[in-house]
């Protein structure tokens, strides 16, 4: 399960972790908003509506100990790998202009 929050940043602004609280993975709104091309005080109200969807991988196999976590919006796929700690590993985002997100998209390991 992931959500989002709005801890302290880094000095430049920026969070690369992601906060494990009682099972939940918490994103910092910053970065969040900063992958999907969002304000971070958006971002809250558009996952409460589901504007913003998500997907989180439990990793297997060479990627034990990481998870995936998938966000979709618009024509925007944001990704971040963190480890258990939640460092962020990897981050990543396609941004289909304005073309439909394919739905193959929104499916683990898609």
């Amino acid at each position: 399960m992931a959500g989002v929050s709005e801890p302290a940043a880094q000095a430049d602004g920026r969070s690369d972790r992601v906060e494990l609280d009682a099972g939940a993975l918490v994103v910092d709104a910053r970065l969040l908003g900063e992958l999907l091309g969002l304000r971070p005080a958006d971002v809250a109200g558009l996952l409460k509506t589901q504007a913003i969807t998500s997907l989180c991988e439990r990793g297997v196999d060479e990627h034990e100990g990481e998870y995936r976590l998938t966000f979709f919006h618009g024509n925007r796929r944001a990704r971040l790998t963190v480890d258990l700690q939640g460092k962020v590993l990897r981050r990543s985002t396609i941004d289909f202009g304005d073309k439909t997100l394919p739905r193959q998209l929104h499916r683990a390991g898609g």
